[in-house]
């Protein structure tokens, strides 16, 4: 056992050091990761134990895909949403079974053997594209870099649909194809919906200000993954929607998990391309490399191109969009993960399927990772002007500063004011000014207007006493909705100070507004601050 700690020890620290090196030398994360579980190899580990890798990257694909959905913000989404939903999909079964066919009429594979390659490495990698992403910095233009994290994030179960299916048909089960793909797809969705609509009621039940809304949905996420598979779905579909539903809801210590699964997903990542190279050996890779070069290429400038542009032609998109949509299908996590399910099967195969995905993942991650950025600066397609927008939602999560924002009226002794004239009496800057769908950088010569929507920023109060400042929400049964503030019966310890409706609009209250279902109430409880 003291041996294992060791390792285990010495491997994270380790990868931390390969994190730095990977941001100053401008590589790949989850490469470095790899080659860091293949180094191993050449110090005598002999590691080769399916099983427990199985269980082990099936569970940490299971918490990266829930957290890809539970950073998924709908809002931002949902103008790319259908065209996402649709590269999930069909673009997914597209490249895998172009994938596939080439590899039949290329190589010296069977046909279903073929086909299970392709539906292995068939998914965008929603860890490796995001990593890109991030790490340099990246903002697309026209929402692409939201196309990209729904497309990836929500691709992978139509992956494992196509994998079960043809390893079912390698194990010569006789399979009724149309069923499983509704049983897949059809329980994966409704349970997604149906646990994430449960769960989120019964954090607001519980209430929790002692940090266990991070045990309460890990436990929860686990259970939708695996009941789901149990009834005869999709396990990483239905915890992806699950990560969605909750993940756009507000709800009491969602900064905690957000923090927490922010560096636990960053775990899963490591563990799950150090197990690629752990269990590879390199005479292995050197010799798969031909076929897996060849392979990965043939998806690159092909299989992925034509999925793009075959089924984006319909939405009149932009080319160099395009160009940056095709390029962006990087391989990783999940085709790890599938790749050792499909070993752990002892499906029978006359070729090292295993090392073949290792290749490709490892020369997807080192050329389409690293001219991704190359390729966005080239053709125009990166924004610099708007790289911070998209992040004030997350900042706010993952820091001390808070946002606020209020809405010009033509009654209002903001209107028309210059900015360089207006007297901010408390520690608040004017961040942004948005008006008519646009942003305006809120210099001193701007003019305000009615209808701005003026965002201000500060510094975020942390309740140490954490009893003071109540949240709920207003379900059907409370006895405050349509009622008025002023004939709520309140202890004189207590006052509504703000009121959330419909997620984004903010009213400051008084004694004739109507509470509404629905409606996120603060109140603030005097009582827990004497006690």
């Amino acid at each position: 056992m003291t041996i294992y700690i060791l390792i285990i020890s010495l491997v994270l620290i380790l990868a931390l050091v390969a994190m730095r090196l990977a941001n100053d030398f401008k590589i790949p994360q989850l490469l470095l990761f790899m080659l860091l579980g293949v180094s191993f190899n050449f110090f005598g580990a002999d590691f080769t134990n399916y099983a427990f890798s199985n269980q082990v990257s099936s569970l940490a694909l299971m918490f990266i895909i829930f957290y890809g959905g539970f950073g998924t913000k709908w809002k931002m989404s949902k103008p790319v949403a259908k065209e996402a939903i649709i590269l999930s999909f069909l673009g997914t079964i597209s490249t895998a079974l172009l994938t596939g066919f080439f590899v039949y009429f290329v190589f010296d594979f069977s046909l279903l053997e073929a086909l299970l390659l392709g539906s292995i490495v068939g998914s965008t990698d929603y860890a490796s594209v995001s990593d890109v992403l991030v790490s340099r910095h990246l903002k697309l233009k026209y929402n692409t870099d939201s196309l990209l994290e729904l497309e990836s994030g929500s691709n992978d179960p139509t992956a494992y649909t196509m994998v079960v299916l043809f390893v079912s048909l390698l194990q010569g089960q006789r399979v009724n194809v149309p069923i499983l793909i509704l049983l897949q797809v059809g329980v994966g969705l409704a349970f997604g919906f149906i646990l994430g609509w449960l769960f989120i009621r019964l954090l607001d039940y519980l209430k929790s200000n002692e940090g266990l809304e991070v045990i309460l949905l890990a436990a929860a996420a686990l259970f939708t993954y695996e009941f789901t598979n149990q009834m005869g779905g999709n396990g990483y579909l239905a915890v992806y929607i699950f990560g969605i539903y909750i993940g756009n809801k507000e709800f009491i210590g969602k900064r905690e998990v957000v923090f927490f699964f922010d560096s636990f997903t960053n775990l899963a990542q490591i563990g799950l391309f150090f197990l690629l190279g752990l269990l590879s050996d390199p005479g292995s890779i050197i010799a798969m490399i031909p076929i897996a070069f060849v392979i990965m290429l043939f998806m690159t400038i092909i299989a992925r191109p034509a999925s793009v542009y075959g089924l984006m032609f319909p939405f009149k998109m932009k080319k160099n969009q395009l160009s940056v949509i095709a390029f962006a299908g990087l391989r990783g996590a999940a085709a790890i993960a599938f790749a050792i399910s499909v070993v752990n099967s002892d499906t029978p195969n006359m070729n090292d399927l295993y090392h073949i995905v290792f290749d490709i993942c490892l020369l997807s991650s080192l050329i389409q990772g690293g001219l991704l950025p190359v390729l966005s600066k080239k053709t125009d397609m990166v924004d610099p002007e708007d790289a911070s927008l998209r992040n004030f939602n997350s900042l706010q999560d993952k820091s001390d500063v808070g946002f606020l924002a209020t809405k010009i009226k033509a009654d209002s002794d903001l209107a028309d004011a210059y900015i360089r004239d207006i007297n901010l009496a408390f520690d608040f800057i004017i961040a942004k000014i948005l008006r008519q769908g646009e942003t305006i950088v809120p210099k001193g010569n701007v003019q305000l207007k009615v209808g701005d929507i003026v965002v201000m920023a500060g510094r975020s109060y942390f309740d140490v006493v954490g009893t003071d400042l109540l949240e709920f929400r207003i379900n059907d049964y409370n006895n405050w909705v349509n009622k008025k503030i002023k004939n709520i019966h309140l202890d004189h310890e207590f006052l509504i100070v703000l009121v959330l409706r419909d997620d984004n609009d903010l009213i400051v209250p008084n004694g004739d507004t109507k509470i509404r279902e629905g409606d996120t109430v603060l109140v603030l409880d005097a009582k827990g601050i004497e006690g």
